[in-house]
């Protein structure tokens, strides 16, 4: 049995997410070990307490989790997959309760930024903020708390034993997060692998990062996403955090052997199969 830690409760994307993964590459079902933090992802990690940990990366509406670009780049744990998962917010209640009854609803700041036009038309609602999607279901659950809703995942409301009185109540319905496997045992076959994540610095010169891209341009490297992110004590100087694809792996060998020299502090996070 592989143990995976997530950011979050059981019921939370996270864990979505994981099992997705790894039921489908792996052929298992994860045990999930919960972490309140995204660094307690890689202290759970390099502690021994779980062989492996998934961490969000970036949203289709709210952008990068800029603080887990500084985490990947801090610690040895590689990348090795992907996952992109839709993102469905459900209004869930104890079983019997109807939404005339709710006073407030409890849930992560961003469920409550993706579904307020939902509760516009419920103004006797109040909505309260909480730590985690999957531990407002929880507490609604273990506390029987009427009155009460929760917004999370369905996967919450399965193992808390609440009912969805109101499925997908997201605003923008193309609400997805990127998540990212980070297993170093995972062993990827090499003709599957075709992204590579990596971090860079450049020399302070004009037009050094145009010079990089012109040059990955040429052996058919696909830029998917580009970050910079700002190098501490150091005045207009920036880590860039670069993704890839491309279809042959000596191609991109070569590509990475033709910039090497221009970059500083190159480093390759993680080698895997694109989920897209």
């Amino acid at each position: 049995m592989k143990k995976v830690a997530i950011q979050g409760y059981r019921g939370c994307f996270h864990e979505q997410a994981a099992k997705l993964f790894y039921e489908k590459n792996c052929g298992l079902t994860p045990e999930i070990f919960e972490c309140p933090t995204f660094s307690g992802l890689y202290t759970a990690v390099e502690g021994g307490e779980s062989d492996a940990a998934i961490m969000a990366i970036e949203n289709t509406i709210s952008g990068g989790l800029l603080p887990n670009f500084e985490l990947l780049r801090n610690h040895d744990l590689r990348i090795k997959g992907e996952v992109f998962l839709r993102i469905i917010q459900n209004l869930m209640v104890l079983p019997g309760q109807k939404i005339e009854d709710l006073k407030e609803v409890r849930t992560h700041y961003m469920a409550i930024n993706q579904t307020r036009q939902f509760f516009s038309k419920y103004p006797h609602i109040r909505l309260i903020e909480s730590e985690d999607t999957a531990k407002s279901a929880r507490d609604v659950a273990e506390n029987h708390l009427e009155g009460v809703g929760a917004i999370a995942s369905t996967l919450a409301a399965e193992l808390y034993g609440l009912e969805i009185i109101a499925p997908s109540i997201e605003t923008y319905k193309q609400n997805f997060t990127r998540f990212l496997i980070l297993d170093n045992a995972l062993e990827i076959p090499q003709e599957k692998i075709n992204k590579v994540s990596m971090c860079f610095t450049l020399p302070h010169e004009p037009g050094s990062l145009a010079h990089i891209l012109t040059i990955l341009s040429f052996y058919s490297m696909n830029l998917t996403r580009i970050q910079s992110l700002p190098i501490p004590g150091q005045e207009w100087q920036y880590f860039f955090y670069v993704d890839l694809k491309f279809e042959d792996y000596t191609r991109y060998q070569q590509a990475i052997s033709a910039v090497r020299p221009l970059m500083k502090d190159l480093d390759i996070l993680g080698e895997y199969e694109a989920a897209l």
